[in-house]
């Protein structure tokens, strides 16, 4: 399982693509273009190519077809150089692809004024290249790899950076990244080339300044109507990831509900969006199992369409 998989959530119909590794045994998926969740590793299930074109439905030529609600979620993140053993002495080296943009790259090894071109060319979303072969035993002499690589899509798209990457090898470090390689599906030493580098500093002063954020004070007055948009609970909803979202989101609609219940209201509505329906059905899901409410239902569709929901209390 690697960055930039396409899988299915075991216990749902949501498909999406890996774009992090958490802690404890997590990983995030982005089910929507821009909305992601964490999910437990054993939650989800890799989509293989081959199931992908076998199942793929051919579009029918009616111009009255239902378009798809949500836009393409597309799998940025995953050029990787990967080292497969041929033997206990040799390795095959890779660069390999697991995005969905195609990848005009370079590989070059050695340090200035002695380069040396190992391959170049345009990777496919989802293939590969070797880029030559290197003995175990002159591990220590390999030098310094430099990959150079821009990313293009036949598709509107929002410009991105080229990337270079510089890359030494250490003994400590290069033996124990042993793991299942993407599209080649074989079994070899594996780095990514396009991870996020994180500034510690940075970080912990995104995080400090949600944590002031997030604590809201109890409402004397509970509302009738509250908006669980996330741009109306918070400032820095830009530095928070959908998980985070999502929990911040939850918390107020938990708070609005308790603080409805102990003043006696007889209902209240949670303006939630439509969206990809993660925040509707986490509410549906408590308010079904909480002992005050009666009923819940779409609120004013006339005026919210299916974007927000009502709720009786007993």
């Amino acid at each position: 399982m690697n960055i930039g998989d396409r899988v299915r959530l075991v216990h749902g119909r949501e498909e999406g693509i890996i774009t992090k590794f958490l802690a404890g045994d997590l990983v995030e998926v982005e089910i929507e273009a821009g909305f992601r969740i964490p999910v437990q590793k054993r939650e989800v299930s890799l989509i293989s190519p081959e199931e992908k074109n076998r199942f793929r439905t051919v579009p029918a030529q009616n111009t009255d077809a239902i378009k798809p609600r949500h836009s393409e979620v597309v799998a940025n993140k995953g050029l990787y150089l990967a080292f497969i053993p041929v033997n206990d002495r040799e390795m095959t080296m890779y660069i390999v692809n697991n995005t969905d943009w195609d990848v005009p790259f370079s590989v070059i090894n050695g340090s200035e004024p002695h380069f040396k071109s190992l391959g170049s060319g345009i990777l496919k979303a989802r293939s590969s290249q070797k880029t030559g072969d290197w003995q175990v035993k002159d591990f220590e002499s390999w030098g310094v790899f430099t990959v150079q690589a821009l990313f293009s899509r036949l598709a509107f798209m929002q410009v991105r950076p080229p990337l270079e990457k510089k890359i030494r090898f250490r003994a400590g470090t290069f033996f124990k990244t042993k793991q299942r390689i993407p599209v080649l599906d074989q079994v070899g030493h594996l780095f990514q080339l396009d991870e996020e580098n994180i500034q510690p500093e940075k970080l912990k002063e995104s995080l400090t300044e949600k944590k002031v954020e997030e604590v809201k004070p109890v409402l004397e007055k509970p509302e009738t109507t509250v908006d669980l948009h996330i741009e109306k609970l918070t400032r820095h909803f830009l530095a928070m990831d959908n998980a985070e979202m999502l929990e911040l989101q939850m918390k107020t609609f938990n708070t609005a509900l308790e603080n409805a219940v102990a003043h006696g209201l007889d209902e209240i509505i949670f303006i939630h969006g439509v969206g990809n329906g993660t925040l509707r059905t986490e509410i549906h899901r408590k308010l079904g199992r909480h002992p005050h409410v009666a009923f819940f239902s779409d609120a004013q569709k006339e005026k919210f369409g299916y974007g927000a929901t009502r709720v009786k209390i007993k």
